[in-house]
């Protein structure tokens, strides 16, 4: 089991990021939930099978096609123990 927590800058919000993201993750088995942040960023949290979680990662720092990712930051955290994946509201 692996859980990283991503901090995504770039053109990634209004452009379906979230969405992809989300799609990605449930292709993948991945759990965890992604949302946008008031400072035009994305963040996510993924937990999973750790090929899965690399791969959702990957997938990620390329985004969607109408997207641009400058940067990607991962950090390792704690498992949340998440059953699903889920688009949460702005903060």
């Amino acid at each position: 089991m692996k859980a990283v927590e991503l901090l995504i800058s770039g053109r990634v919000q209004g452009v379906g990021f979230r969405a992809f993201v989300e799609g990605t993750a449930r292709d993948l088995g991945v759990a965890g939930w992604v949302r946008n942040r008031s400072d035009g960023r994305v963040e996510a949290h993924l937990e999973g099978d750790a090929d899965a979680v690399e791969q959702a990662i990957q997938a990620c720092r390329r985004g969607p096609g109408a997207g641009r990712v400058d940067d990607l930051r991962v950090a390792d955290v704690d498992a949340a123990g998440h059953g699903g994946f889920e688009i949460r509201a702005t903060v």
